[in-house]
């Protein structure tokens, strides 16, 4: 009893209340925050054009499922990019290296913007928590500025233009050449005056056209003529604009036509089966029906968002006058005139550049194909080492360059020391700028490799360098013989 008493009074009513204080606030803490401290989901990076007003925890959604949120919003080091970084929860994974990622606008009872995340197809590879969507495989909407721009100023004159012609045709006092053809009943009225006439003889004329729309209204009242009018404006106004191509169209319709009757059998057999086609055709256009409710609901959610274009237009005209003065003379508009003549030498190089290209790849193609194979050729003579003759040739520079070297202030030059023999050899020509130079040797010179041909090959410059054939350093040409100018 001494013993339990003394545990009941080792707790403080301070401890207690410490204790019950800490554990409200980590659970008010994880019921705000919804994460535990220190850890996080499947994060994946995007890298948009513009965040376009995304901002933290805006939903993720895949297929208008919520599957995640955005954690941050920053710009992308080093470029006018956005870098995005979303947390995916378990329902939205996995996601693939071709997925891609759209920023859409909520609607407006919602507010503010979502990413449409579509996670790939499944043979894709995986991402990995903190791999990157790259800028290519992401979208942003189409702001109001962009759609504006689509009504210019050349289309709303023609409006006006139009306008202006119509109410001259309506207005204008008939002349007399006008009521000399005239029926009687319009003779000096206006084109609005005789219109307004024609109401009186309107209800017996609009009965019968009455009983001709009701006909025409088809079995789906709602849907056939706007069809049909819809259709026959666009085949008409194509018609109009491609009046070369419509007499390519009936020329080849002759020829189909023909083809058709020459495969008559395998047109029956085709006609045969579009009856279940249509079936099939009846079934997707039911499907179609019952998605346009949706999207008339759509369109009234949409209407509190047209009705403030008008007050958006308004917020654009400070904008519009920045976008001004960025053009003016002392900004853009300077700077592109400034950057004319470089324009103008640059186009110029360009040109010049016509005529040195070709040569450039003449002379690449005879590097490839000529001059680099007969280099790689290894040359069997008295003195064969076994590697390719440009090496041989640079081991050769090399030596030079090591024999040359200055030591005595007389300047660079090759120095041989000949021995001495009875057998004469002369070097060179009497006519050439340093004479003919004689010395002895040891033993008679055997020749030079390859042999003097006799008289110096011409060249044909018919015959590109790079469709030459590769020389034989081998063959009867590569044999030895004696040099030029030798009996």
């Amino acid at each position: 009893m001494a013993g339990a008493r003394r545990r009941r009074a080792g707790r403080s009513p301070l401890t207690v209340g410490l204790i019950a204080l800490a554990i409200v606030l980590v659970g008010a803490f994880l019921g705000f925050t919804k994460d535990i401290p220190f850890t996080h989901g499947f994060r994946v990076h995007a890298v948009f054009e513009s965040a376009n007003s995304l901002r933290v925890n805006s939903p993720v959604r895949i297929a208008g499922v919520n599957v995640g949120k955005v954690k941050s919003v920053s710009a992308k080091e080093g470029t006018n990019q956005s870098l995005v970084t979303l947390e995916i929860k378990k329902n939205g994974l996995p996601i693939h290296e071709d997925a891609t990622a759209k920023i859409r606008p909520r609607i407006f009872l919602e507010g503010n913007f979502f990413v449409d995340l579509q996670p790939g197809a499944p043979s894709s590879p995986k991402l990995e928590s903190g791999d990157t969507i790259k800028v290519t495989r992401t979208a942003t909407p189409v702001q109001l500025d962009q759609v504006l721009t689509s009504l210019q100023s050349d289309t709303r004159q023609d409006l006006r233009d139009l306008l202006d012609a119509l109410a001259q045709g309506l207005n204008a006092e008939p002349t007399a050449a006008d009521d000399r053809d005239a029926d009687p009943s319009a003779k000096g009225e206006t084109a609005a005056e005789s219109f307004n006439d024609s109401y009186k003889d309107a209800p017996a004329a609009l009965r019968g056209g009455a009983q001709v729309n009701e006909a025409l209204l088809g079995t789906e009242p709602a849907r056939d003529v706007s069809r049909l009018l819809d259709g026959t404006a666009k085949t008409t106004g194509a018609l109009i604009r491609n009046e070369g191509q419509l007499k390519d169209l009936i020329t080849n319709f002759n020829t189909t036509m023909a083809a058709f009757a020459s495969e008559s059998d395998d047109l029956s057999s085709s006609i045969r089966l579009l009856a279940p086609t249509l079936a099939n055709a009846n079934a997707a256009f039911a499907s179609l029906n019952r998605a346009f409710p949706p999207t008339r609901a759509f369109a009234r959610d949409i209407l509190p968002g047209v009705n403030e274009t008008a007050a958006t237009i308004d917020a654009s005209f400070p904008w519009v006058d920045q976008m001004r003065k960025l053009f003016s003379q002392s900004e853009l508009r300077g700077l592109s005139q400034d950057l004319a003549p470089t324009s103008r030498d640059l186009a110029k190089v360009t040109n010049a550049s016509l005529q040195l290209f070709p040569q450039v790849d003449r002379t690449s193609l005879c590097a490839r194909d000529v001059i680099l194979p007969t280099g790689d050729i290894v040359v069997h003579d008295s003195f064969d080492s076994g590697a390719a003759n440009y090496k041989e040739f640079w081991w050769t520079m090399v030596g030079l360059s090591g024999e040359s070297q200055n030591f005595d202030g007389n300047g660079s030059y090759v120095r041989f020391q000949p021995g001495g023999g009875a057998d004469t050899v002369a070097l060179g020509s009497a006519n050439s700028p340093t004479g003919q130079l004689v010395g002895s040797a040891p033993a008679p010179v055997i020749g030079v490799r390859p042999k003097f041909p006799g008289k110096r090959p011409p060249y044909n410059s018919s015959v590109p360098c790079h469709k030459s054939k590769i020389p034989d350093v081998n063959g009867p040409w590569g044999a030895q013989g004696p040099g030029e100018g030798t009996p």
